[in-house]
C-alpha cells in the first residue's frame, strides 16, 4: 500500500510527542513493504521553538536514527490549492491526518475523499482538547473521512458521542523498541531522571507532590528534561535540587534512561480526570528501556499494563518516597521490575503492534 501521513511535524519532537510515534510506525510499515510518505507544514510551530533553541543541528538530531524517513515541507498555503494537494495524495491507499493540523487542511483532505478519492481516510486524535476545548475540536470538518483514531479508550468515547458509532477506533500510542531497549551492556546508574515538558501547569502540582519532594527527601538527585519550562518552573526546580538538562532529542532518551536508578510517570490532569486510561508514550518508552517506574495515580482501565508488577504505583508523596527508597536499596526489585516491564512492552506495545493494528482497521474499513 501507499500510506500518506499528515502531521505537525514529523521531524521535530520539540514539545511534540506524536513525532515520536509516527516516526516508529512509519518504519514499521516500511519494513512490512509499504511505501509511505510524511508531510508536515513550513513554519510548524514545534519546529519554528527547536530551530530558536538549537538551530539546525537541533533539528539533524532529531531525525538523525531515522535514515529511511523524510518529510515533505509543504509550503505555506498547501491544502487550499487542489493541485498541489492532489499531487501529495496520488496513488495513496491511506491517508493518515493528525489531529495537530491546521483546520482547512482538514477539511480539504476530506473534500478530496468526498469527491472521489480511492484511499482510505483516518483522522488522529492524540490529545485531551476533545474534552478540554471541546468546541474548537467539535470544528473540525469530518465529513468526508472514513474513520477516527482515538489513542485511548475514552476519549473514543467522545467520539462515538459525537455520533462516529463502529468508525471509532482505539489506537494507543507504543514504543519503537528499534530505538527504545536496555543498554547492550549495563553501566553504573544513579539518582531519578524525568523526561517531560512542563507545559501549561497541567500538572505543576503534582510534580511537586510526586517527583521533586519525594526525590529530595529519599536523597536522590533529580535530573529533568524538557522543554517549556518558565521561571517560576526553573526556581522551582532550583528549591527542590533538581537538576534542569534542558532538551533531549527523543532519539537520545534510551542512553539518560540507562545512566539513571528509575523514572516517574506523572500523568497530566486531564489524564486522571476528563480522559483516564491513556498513558503518556514515555511510559512505553521507558519500559522498554529497561528502567523501573513509578506512578503516581492513574487508573490502568484498558488492561494495557499489570500495574504493581510493571510498574510500582504510588497514591500519594509518602508511598513515593518510599517505593524510591527501596529501589535505590534493593537491586533485585529494580531488575525485576525492568525485566517484567520490557515483557509487556515487547509482548503488546510496540510499533510493530500498532503497524499490524493501523492496517487492521484499513481492511475492515475497505471491506
Amino acid at each position: 500500500m501507499r500510506i500518506v501521513a499528515f502531521t505537525h511535524s514529523l521531524r521535530s519532537c520539540w514539545n511534540h510527542g506524536n513525532a515520536h510515534f509516527l516516526r516508529g510506525v512509519l518504519r514499521e510499515l516500511q519494513a512490512l513493504g509499504h511505501t509511505v510518505a510524511a508531510h508536515e507544514p513550513a513554519g510548524a510551530w514545534s519546529v519554528e521553538n527547536l530551530l530558536g533553541d538549537h538551530g539546525e543541528a537541533g533539528l539533524a538530531a532529531s531525525l538523525a536514527p531515522y535514515p529511511e524517513l523524510t518529510a515533505t515541507v509543504d509550503p505555506p498555503g498547501f491544502g487550499v490549492s487542489d493541485e498541489s494537494l492532489d499531487t501529495a495524495l496520488d496513488g495513496a491507499d491511506l491517508v493518515l491526518v493528525h489531529e495537530w493540523n491546521d483546520p482547512a487542511l482538514v477539511a480539504r483532505i476530506g473534500a478530496a475523499r468526498r469527491g472521489g478519492g480511492r484511499f482510505t481516510l483516518l483522522f488522529h486524535d492524540t490529545h485531551h482538547r476533545a474534552v478540554s476545548e471541546p468546541g474548537a475540536m467539535r470544528a473540525y470538518d469530518l465529513s468526508g473521512y472514513d474513520g477516527v483514531l482515538a489513542f485511548g479508550e475514552t476519549l473514543a468515547e467522545v467520539y462515538r458521542g459525537w455520533g462516529w458509532g463502529s468508525s471509532v477506533f482505539v489506537w494507543h500510542e507504543a514504543a519503537d523498541i528499534r530505538l527504545f531497549h536496555p543498554p547492550a551492556t549495563e553501566g553504573p546508574r544513579e539518582g531519578l531522571v524525568w523526561i517531560g515538558n512542563w507545559g501549561d501547569g497541567e500538572r505543576s502540582a503534582e510534580l511537586e507532590r510526586f517527583l521533586f519532594g519525594p526525590a529530595g527527601r529519599a536523597g536522590l538527585p533529580l535530573d529533568v528534561w524538557g522543554v517549556r519550562y518558565p521561571d517560576a518552573a526553573l526556581a522551582t526546580l532550583r528549591r527542590f535540587g533538581a537538576r534542569y538538562r534542558g532538551w533531549l532529542p527523543n532519539a537520545r532518551a534510551p542512553e539518560v534512561f540507562a545512566r539513571h536508578l528509575a523514572t516517574v510517570h506523572v500523568p497530566r490532569r486531564f489524564y486522571v480526570e476528563a480522559l483516564p486510561g491513556i498513558p503518556t508514550i514515555r511510559v512505553f518508552e521507558a519500559l522498554a528501556c529497561g528502567i523501573p517506574l513509578i506512578s503516581a495515580p492513574w487508573r490502568d482501565s484498558e488492561g494495557l499494563f499489570t500495574p504493581g508488577d510493571d510498574f510500582l504505583v504510588a497514591p500519594d508523596g509518602a508511598a513515593t518516597e518510599r517505593h524510591l527508597r527501596d529501589l535505590a536499596q534493593d537491586p533485585a526489585l529494580r531488575a525485576a521490575l525492568a525485566e517484567r516491564g520490557l515483557r509487556t512492552i515487547r509482548a503488546r506495545h510496540t510499533c510493530a503492534h500498532r503497524a499490524a493494528e493501523l492496517l487492521a482497521v484499513a481492511a475492515r474499513l475497505r471491506g
